[in-house]
């Protein structure tokens, strides 16, 4: 059985037992999440599609762990004109396992 979520304007496939990486969530670690935006679920023997979102269906997770990802480097070089810059960025994530999904 799998579901897909949208959180932080973004999709996520997920299924029972896995860890995914989510926008930061305002919520302390070790606490419940419950995901509501619910847009499919696949049981193994049917499929459900929601419009927009699967009525009365859930993902509840819970929050492992605030990280950062990776670092992106940004850079900006323009030739004969003496430009370059250099950017840095981290994103702050929040590490959330799947513990069921409700349908």
């Amino acid at each position: 059985m799998y579901a897909i979520i949208e959180t932080g304007g973004k999709q996520y496939r997920v299924e029972k037992g896995d860890v995914i990486d989510v926008e930061l969530l305002k919520i302390n670690e070790g606490n419940a999440v419950e995901f509501t935006n619910v847009l499919f679920i696949n049981n193994g023997t049917g499929v459900t599609i929601g419009n927009p979102n699967v009525a009365q269906s859930l993902v509840k997770g819970e929050l492992v762990a605030q990280v950062r990802g990776p670092k992106e480097i940004a850079f900006k070089y323009k030739r004969r004109k003496g430009l370059r810059r250099k950017i840095g960025h981290r994103q702050n994530y929040a590490r959330v396992k799947i513990t069921d999904i409700v349908a």
